[in-house]
């Protein structure tokens, strides 16, 4: 039978006091580096594991991150964008020897709830938030409890200092915009997400700062709106191709809403991108297995998880830090499926 290792067992052939190799174990900035490589040499010699269990009751640390999302009724789990944003957060914390704690729930008090059991219980010690929306309970609770997270998305209400990491959204869509208008296109459709949440409302900002720079009027009938809980590519197809004028290009600020308008589009005989050019967001593989290719705002959604899970734990492990907000630039990256349109006096 394996006799399991203990503090006292890497002291005694390290030759160093018990009390050493717990500040080893918790990184101390007493302790010599010198020291340190010693002490962790001995404990892979002996095959030393951490008693995390015993960890927790002594300094009330859970090793653990909560990451609280959208409700399940989104489609958030089945948009690549979510799990490369996790794959993120997950290198984040492995290498810094956290798990991961996720939430989910089919409404949004079954998330508030959720976080609720997860603070007032102890079992992460501090939470990711991946939105920022209005009227949203779980960020105001969280502040009210003083519970170290970070948000993913620029704060709604600014209530003092949040920890947040995003994109510049509204620049990143104007952008993006300029884009379709330099092929020579002004008829242009904008089709968003859930007006709730602030991505989707400053992505729509975006998209009107370029159509106004660019003295081009932005017709009503031209923007529409997708509710992730409620997709519609196939009214959204239809009410675009039965105006009078359809638009030449459109905007997305989601690949998942694009690729299925895009196929509604192709099975009604539109063109892509000879008759109607699109772009989206987020670079995931959806832009790369779109019909055809699409182009779309590289928003880095790997490192926007990493970044906010690397901020989280540094606040963890420096409370007195100054909370601070990170901007993860965006690029545009071209594929097929925009074309430069000609002039309507054009001949053939």
């Amino acid at each position: 039978m394996k006799v399991s290792v203990t503090i006292k067992d890497v002291a005694k052939k390290a030759n160093v006091a018990p009390s050493t190799v717990s500040r080893v174990l918790s990184d101390s900035p007493r302790i010599s580096e010198k020291t340190k490589r010693k002490v962790r040499k001995v404990m892979d010699e002996l095959g030393y594991h951490i008693n995390y269990n015993g960890r927790v009751l002594v300094s009330q640390s859970t090793q653990t991150i909560g990451i609280v999302t959208k409700v399940s009724s989104d489609h958030s789990f089945e948009n690549p964008f979510f799990s490369e944003m996790l794959r993120g957060i997950s290198d984040a914390c492995h290498e810094n020897d956290y798990s991961i704690y996720l939430t989910t729930g089919n409404t949004e008090e079954a998330i508030y709830q959720e976080v609720v059991k997860m603070v007032q219980g102890k079992r992460v010690d501090g939470v990711i938030v991946l939105y920022s929306r209005e009227g949203d309970k779980v960020v105001p609770y969280l502040r009210e409890c003083e519970f170290p997270f970070v948000m993913l998305g620029k704060p709604v209400e600014k209530f003092g200092e949040t920890m947040y990491v995003d994109n510049d959204n509204v620049q990143a869509s104007k952008d993006i915009t300029d884009y379709l208008i330099t092929l020579g296109h002004e008829r242009i459709g904008y089709i968003g997400g859930n007006s709730q949440y602030e991505v989707a409302r400053d992505r729509l900002e975006g998209f009107r700062r370029a159509m106004k720079e660019n003295g081009i009027e932005i017709k009503d009938e031209l923007l529409k709106n997708i509710q992730t809980d409620k997709p519609d590519p196939e009214q959204v197809a239809e009410e675009l191709l039965s105006l009078p004028d359809p638009p030449t290009a459109l905007v997305f600020t989601d690949e998942y809403n694009a690729s299925t308008v895009m196929r509604a589009l192709a099975a009604r005989g539109v063109k892509l991108p000879e008759e109607m050019s699109v772009v989206g967001f987020n670079n995931t593989m959806i832009s790369r297995l779109s019909a055809p290719p699409l182009t779309t705002v590289d928003t880095q959604s790997i490192q926007l998880g990493h970044e906010s899970a690397r901020n989280l734990i540094e606040l963890l492990k420096y409370p007195d830090t100054i909370k601070k907000s990170v901007i993860i630039p965006t690029v545009i990256v071209e594929r097929e499926s925009c074309k430069q349109r000609k002039a309507e006096n054009s001949q053939p």
